[in-house]
């Protein structure tokens, strides 16, 4: 059984039959089915459907977004945010549709030569519960416009929400089977990949479990993007405006209760204003309010699911034990409720485990760095590298040093942040290939080359 478990209270909200297997074969059958018949559609009317979509998220935010803070625990005015944003993203793929699958034509004196996309077949999405319905849609929407269609095995604690993003599509009129629900437990995925009719596979989710997909696809022989963990640097350099850099560092770290890939989890800050950086940060932390995420006024949220909140309890602890000073929260709090702390923990050095693990919940670790050299090292001693913050008054010398930083995406005195006019993914264990933008858009492509000599 699936349950939808309710995070600030723990009752259960729904329980949920796997979907057995004659349920999957027609799922996979129609799938493929209707992907023959979409990838000949023409542009407008796959651009169409996006703006449909866009249209239905919209009309139905509200109710949307109470099922994301009910079902994972998401404050409600970041779970509006999170709706508005998937409308955003089909809107701007149905705008920019033209630019991004336009024919590139190599030029040559004897013959034309061009580069088109087409689409690969039904791509299977295995998507996480931490915004349910974006990391569904940042992936749908340019994955559809290309000609596939979509398979979703959503996190088994949003069942929920992954049966309203099929509403969705059906409310937006999309031609059935372009895009389907499938509730089964993780221990099917495997068959899934390896099926005929799967062409390719995107996994949004942990480490150790993308480590498993991608064997699994490779075995396969099946295309696959992959955004893993992080455990992402906020770097603090001497010149940087440090009363700014703290709130947003705060914002950075426990936007959606800390639990995002791309939270800011390591504050890297120089040595001669980590004592003023520090003291704004705790301040700030401390202004926080945490409690009934359907509260408007709320800005920390229980976390998603009791045995999340115990890993990071024993991590805070393990760090404390290694010589970190504990100095806000750092315990789960009593009553109902998956709550755990917003936590600061100061002069973490990067062999503890909250300065080398990925921390996924509220808690802070601040790093201290003799010099901007010492920063880089620091933030590049990371199995991960998804995105990096860079926080300074030199803009010249942060556009040198962001080259230098081993991350997929740097933002300057800003959050790091998911955009759909940027790629978004990660390079060394955050993964590889990319979503977003055109580079997103062409991952699930056949980037075919066509060459056509003189006529005779």
């Amino acid at each position: 059984m699936i349950h939808s478990i309710n995070p600030f209270d723990e009752s259960t909200l729904a329980t949920f039959g796997e979907h057995d297997a004659a349920t999957i074969e027609a799922t996979l059958t129609r799938a493929r089915s209707a992907q023959r018949d979409w990838r000949r559609t023409s542009l407008a009317q796959r651009q169409d459907l996006l703006r449909r979509l866009a249209a239905v998220l919209r009309a139905g935010k509200a109710e949307y977004a109470a099922l994301i803070t009910a079902e994972m625990g998401k404050p409600i005015n970041e779970a509006v945010a999170e709706v508005e944003k998937c409308a955003i993203n089909c809107e701007y793929y149905a705008n920019e549709a033209e630019r991004l699958l336009a024919p590139e034509i190599v030029a040559s004196n004897a013959t034309h030569s061009k580069v088109v996309f087409d689409p690969l077949g039904t791509v299977l999405a295995v998507m996480p519960w931490n915004y349910p319905f974006w990391q569904v849609m940042r992936f749908a929407a340019p994955a559809l416009l290309a000609g596939n269609t979509a398979v979703l095995k959503h996190a088994n604690n949003v069942p929920q929400c992954a049966l309203a993003l099929a509403k969705v599509f059906d409310l937006a009129d999309a031609p059935r089977g372009v895009f389907s629900t499938l509730l089964v437990n993780s221990s099917r995925v495997g068959d899934l990949i390896a099926d005929d009719r799967i062409a390719a596979v995107t996994f949004t989710g942990s480490t150790p479990v993308g480590r498993t997909i991608a064997s699994q696809a490779g075995a396969a022989l099946k295309k696959q993007v992959l955004e893993l963990g992080g455990s992402d640097p906020f770097i603090v350099l001497a010149d940087a405006d440090i009363d700014l850099a703290a709130r947003t560092a705060v914002k950075a770290r426990f936007h959606n209760t800390g639990q995002s890939c791309i939270s800011a989890k390591r504050f890297i800050v120089e040595n001669q204003v980590a004592d003023a950086f520090v003291e704004a940060f705790v301040t700030h932390t401390r202004a926080l309010k945490v409690g009934d995420p359907r509260d408007t006024g709320v800005e920390v949220g229980p976390m998603a699911r009791d045995n999340l909140r115990v890993d990071l309890h024993q991590q805070v602890q393990a760090t404390v034990a290694a010589g970190a000073r504990l100095l806000v929260g750092g315990a789960p709090r009593a009553g109902k409720g998956y709550f755990f702390e917003p936590t600061v923990l100061d002069r973490v050095t990067p062999d503890m485990v909250a300065g080398r693990d990925e921390t996924f919940g509220p808690a802070a670790a601040i790093i201290r760095c003799k010099d901007v050299d010492d920063a880089i090292r620091i933030a590049n001693d990371t199995v991960f590298g998804l995105g990096a913050a860079l926080w300074t008054g030199d803009l010249a010398r942060a556009d040198i040093l962001a080259r230098e930083i081993e991350a997929a995406a740097v933002f300057i005195n800003g959050t790091v942040a998911s955009d759909p006019r940027l790629p978004f993914g990660g390079i060394k264990q955050s993964g590889y290939g990319r979503e977003l933008s055109s580079y997103g858009l062409k991952e699930f492509t056949n980037i075919k080359s066509v060459w056509t000599g003189p006529a005779r």
